[in-house]
């Protein structure tokens, strides 16, 4: 019996039966025959016949080669040809997608890029102060206060000369004890008179802290009392080399009137300090002590310097702190019972150690007082999170598009599978595609950490260096970082790529299994954090504008302070009138110099901290802040500078008083009463960081001034400069000569601030810029997968305009969805953060509705370019690409 022409050939289908698994051979049929009737239709019977034949000749020759062990056969085990020819195919088909390459490189290196800056800050933080070779034994001498309750307050880490001594005799577990000073100085060299930073030390500060002398011998360096160690770079600035060891440098304390400048040996040559330690010095001089000094117990309660103590290994630290407290308590006995006597204290103070090594990002015990960069912990987390950001949004970006363009390698999916590769071989495969991708991302992200790294510590305040790259630790962390980059980023494709049925692969009948969610989802993940950045960004900015334009409540424009230290009535005076010689100074005022801070009684027994303010009757008018009741003080009441204070709003709301002016504020410890005579509008005298607390002015003739104000006339800057110095020079020659403008010292205040701006900032353009190039990868991936759809409708009659917002609507739609889960997140943030200032800005409705426009913007400009362009295709090609 002659089969029947309109029948596919039988001999073919019992061919493809006995060389076919059987489990294979129903599908495979199947999908023959579809195609069988669809080519009868379309070219006839006699050639549905023979494509018939050629497709299952081309299965049956798969399985043959399958069968006489293929490369690509399940059974086969790795060999260096399959590896090599797995890179090959994934050579070739990143090549031959450039698009695609470019922008997952593009965004996995950006991503990897602040991974590895933020490493590198990390591991800057955690380093520091951990280089000394008496670690982890070192620890700072800290204080508490303790209620009679018991309560637990007053966190201090400054000690006096007391206690080092003291505890180091007492208590056996200590074996070094060192006090560290941080002291102003005048220099002279030549006739050139600088003040610097000076560092008064116990002579075992060498013994204690490892920072190698390039010259002399660390434990007799600081012995003599007028001997001076100074580090290399302040050897070469004042004898041009290093070599300087019995050399004198002439020096003065910049703070005694009486001082006279003295010849100190130079006994030693220090290396530069680290950059990741706490104590940083250019000269060290020996502290200096009598004996009468260290037997005066009310000095147990000085607190004006930094103690460390070395504690023997293994050496139980409660047990120390213990110790010191029965030294204390015995030692101060009668101190203690004289000072509650006369202050009315009845908190007991408690000595606790703190580790060396936890200054540096402690909150309530920084590193403070003469010791440099204590960081806020905050910065760590943030960095972090920010970095981790770009690097999620990256490896979403490779997800989506992998998955995207997944359907454009069914066909080599396919054949791989039918030819007998396993899933196993595929998901390595495409793992193997996965890191070669993150290899040239790394690769180019070790560039840009390179180029970037000026701009990283300016922004970090940091001096990181790329020679940090080289520490194994660091190496270990970033090949951890590559290999988690990369099996995240191509682990899921990989799954759902080995997972496509062959034959509908080979057929062009795949299609992504319902609505992917997952792609979706990551869209959606991409834009609420690129939309939490931009709400970030934006309240950060606000809030740094309300800082550095919010009305101060004074006048600093045009406004000069000048540095005298020991500035006497008189030499104010003679100063005041030579300054005001030059018609370009409006006025002069002198002031103490620094934030000085007291306390005093109120309405009887009610006891005020305050700020402590020492000025003359011009200091009010010159920064232009008035009197709201009462009068300021006057030479024509020369009994105001023993009787009379001037109070601020503050310090009348706190002290209770409807009728300030008459009231009596009680110096009980000095046996001072003064009365209030005027009422100062409250101004921000410290930063916007702080609270405008409670201010007492006083003309008290015994409180020196520290610094004089010096008001000018505008665009008048050099000439007045010039005569302020050659005054001030002509009348203290012996004294360094350093003036600041107020508005740019005000300015300072908000550096912070300014560097959180700038790195939000860069972090929201990175975020937005991977972002987008993802996006459009997705559309570019979109419109191709669309393109017989489009010249239907082309051809249908839609309008450019129409299909443009077809392709687009579905992006915006996510970009929408992302605005439900950030704005909640964002507000919650931006909330606790700005409920760290006294002084912010309302968290407003306009924030959010401005990062939800520039979110829509972005994304509709990066999606509409792609689907304009694919809405202009002529239809005519886009019917024939099937």
């Amino acid at each position: 019996m002659k089969p029947d022409p309109r029948k596919p050939p039988v001999l073919a289908e019992k061919l493809l039966r006995w060389i076919c698994a059987p489990h294979q051979v129903e599908s495979i049929l199947g999908d023959l025959h579809e195609e069988f009737i669809f080519q009868a239709k379309k070219v006839g019977l006699q050639k549905a016949r023979l494509f018939y034949w050629c497709e299952a000749l081309g299965f049956i020759k798969l399985r043959y080669i399958k069968r006489k062990k293929s490369p690509y056969s399940s059974t086969f085990i790795f060999s260096h040809d399959m590896i090599r020819n797995y890179f090959t195919i994934a050579w070739r088909t990143l090549s031959h997608s450039k698009v695609y390459s470019f922008i997952n490189v593009i965004g996995l290196s950006i991503g990897l890029a602040a991974a590895m800056l933020i490493l590198l800050y990390t591991k800057d933080e955690v380093s520091f102060d951990q280089f000394h070779a008496n670690n982890p034994n070192i620890y700072r001498i800290t204080s508490q206060f303790i209620s009679t309750t018991g309560q637990q307050k007053g966190l201090g880490a400054n000690t006096g000369f007391l206690q080092g001594p003291k505890f180091a005799a007492g208590v056996p577990e200590i074996l070094h004890a060192v006090r560290y000073h941080g002291h102003r100085n005048d220099i002279k060299k030549g006739n050139e008179i600088k003040s610097e930073e000076v560092f008064r030390v116990d002579s075992s500060f060498f013994s204690i802290f490892s920072f190698p002398l390039l010259s002399g011998n660390p434990q007799t360096a600081l012995k003599e009392p007028r001997s001076v160690v100074i580090s290399e770079e302040m050897a070469e600035k004042h004898f041009g080399n290093k070599n300087v060891l019995g050399k004198t440098i002439l020096m003065k304390d910049s703070f005694d009137k009486d001082a006279r400048f003295e010849p100190f040996t130079v006994t030693g040559v220090a290396q530069k300090s680290p950059q990741n330690s706490s104590i940083k010095f250019n000269f060290l001089i020996p502290i200096v002590t009598n004996h009468g000094e260290m037997e005066r117990s009310q000095n147990w309660f000085n607190t004006f310097l930094n103690t460390f103590v070395v504690l023997a290994p293994g050496t139980n630290v409660s047990l120390v702190e213990k110790k010191m407290n029965l030294v204390y308590n015995a030692d101060a006995k009668e101190a203690i019972k004289e000072v509650a006597a006369k202050f009315g204290v009845t908190d007991r103070k408690v000595y606790r150690l703190q580790p060396f090594t936890e200054m540096h990002l402690s909150a309530d015990l920084p590193a403070d007082n003469g010791l440099t960069d204590h960081s806020n912990p905050q910065l760590s987390y943030i960095l972090t999170g920010i970095a981790l950001f770009i690097l999620t949004i990256a490896c979403i970006n490779f997800v989506n598009l992998t998955v995207a363009r997944s359907l454009k390698r069914a066909k080599e999916i396919g054949v791989r599978k039918v030819i007998g590769g396993g899933r196993m071989q595929l998901v390595v495969q495409f793992l193997g595609e996965s890191f070669l991708l993150c290899l040239a991302a790394f690769i180019f992200a070790l560039a840009l950490v390179q180029l970037t790294l000026p701009t990283f510590n300016h922004l970090a305040n940091k001096a990181l260096a790329i020679s940090y790259l080289f520490d194994i630790k660091l190496i270990l962390g970033y090949l951890l970082l590559f290999f988690a980059t990369g099996l995240l980023a191509g682990f899921y494709p990989a799954l759902v790529l080995s997972g496509y049925d062959p034959v509908k692969t080979l057929y062009n009948r795949m299609q992504l299994s319902g609505k992917n969610y997952l792609q979706t989802s990551l869209v959606v993940l991409q834009f609420t954090i690129a939309s939490f950045l931009i709400i970030g960004t934006l309240t950060i900015n606000s809030q740094f504008n309300y800082l550095i334009n919010k009305d101060l409540g004074y006048n600093d424009e045009h406004l000069i302070s000048v540095e005298k230290n020991n500035l006497t009535r008189e030499e104010a005076h003679l100063l005041t009138l030579e300054l005001e010689k030059d018609p370009n100074i409006i006025a002069v005022a002198p002031k103490n110099g620094g934030r000085w801070n007291t306390a005093a009684k109120v309405s009887g027994n009610i006891e005020l901290q305050f700020a402590y303010e020492t000025i003359d009757p011009q200091f009010l008018p010159t920064i232009q802040v008035p009197i709201v009741n009462g009068r300021n003080f006057s030479d024509a009441f020369p009994a105001d500078s023993a009787r009379s204070v001037l109070v601020n709003e503050t310090f009348v709301k706190q002290a209770g008083w409807k009728d300030p002016i008459g009231q009596i504020v009680d110096f009980w410890y000095d046996n001072l009463k003064y009365t209030v005579v005027g009422v100062v509008r409250d101004y921000h005298y410290t930063s916007l960081n702080e609270k405008i607390g409670p201010q007492l002015f006083t003309m008290k003739p015994r409180n020196q001034y520290g610094r004089f104000f010096v008001k000018i006339k505008a665009g008048t800057e050099s000439t007045s400069l010039r005569h302020i110095g050659e005054t001030y020079t002509k009348l203290f020659p012996l004294d360094p000569y350093t003036y600041k403008f107020i508005d740019d010292e005000n300015q300072k205040r908000y550096e912070s601030e300014a560097k959180w701006k700038q790195i939000m900032l860069f972090g929201t353009v990175l975020t937005i810029f991977i972002s987008c190039i993802g996006l459009f990868g997705l559309a570019t991936l979109s419109a191709e997968r669309r393109t017989k759809e489009i010249g239907v409708r082309k051809v249908m009659g839609a309008s450019v305009t129409s299909i443009a917002r077809l392709l687009t609507s579905d992006f915006l739609k996510l970009v929408c969805i992302s605005f439900v889960f950030a704005f909640p997140l964002a507000y919650y943030a931006i909330d606790k953060w700005l409920q760290n200032y006294p002084y912010r800005v309302d968290v407003s409705a306009v924030t959010f509705l401005e990062a939800a426009l520039m979110a829509v913007v972005v994304a509709f400009l990066t999606v509409s370019f792609q689907s304009v362009r694919a809405a202009l295709m002529n239809p005519v090609k886009s019917l024939r690409s099937e």
